[in-house]
């Protein structure tokens, strides 16, 4: 049975940090490119970042570059996305996605945790 388990979202004031967690289970975590994506209310889908099979590669969306990190821990079969200097635009429910590498035809996704960048 395939999980995508998201953590760590909350509500935060403008310039704080939180540190997402995704915990995968089912899976051959190490064949997977994990993703974060997000969606705010009345907006599409978007991706925020993402990360190869072995980590050696990492692509972030331009209005989160420099601000966010996103990891993997392949022992844990856990990604993180780390957000610093948060801003109210931030505010979204965060998607953890796997996609098997490297043909992708098969993808995972996680229920969301939400994240609320308010004063």
């Amino acid at each position: 049975q395939v999980q995508l388990v998201e953590s760590g979202g909350g509500l935060v004031q403008p310039g704080g940090s939180l540190r997402l967690s995704c915990a995968a289970s089912g899976i051959t975590f190490n064949r997977y490119a994990m993703s974060w994506y997000r969606q705010a209310p009345g907006k599409e889908r978007e991706l925020v970042a993402n990360i190869t099979i072995t980590g050696d590669s990492t692509n972030y969306a331009d209005s989160v570059k420099g601000r966010f990190t996103i990891s993997r821990d392949d022992a844990k079969k856990t990604v993180y996305l780390l957000m610093i200097s948060l801003k109210p635009e931030d505010t979204a429910v965060y998607y953890c996605n796997a996609a098997y590498s490297p043909n992708y035809r098969l993808t995972y996704w996680g229920q969301g945790t939400q994240v609320t960048v308010s004063s």
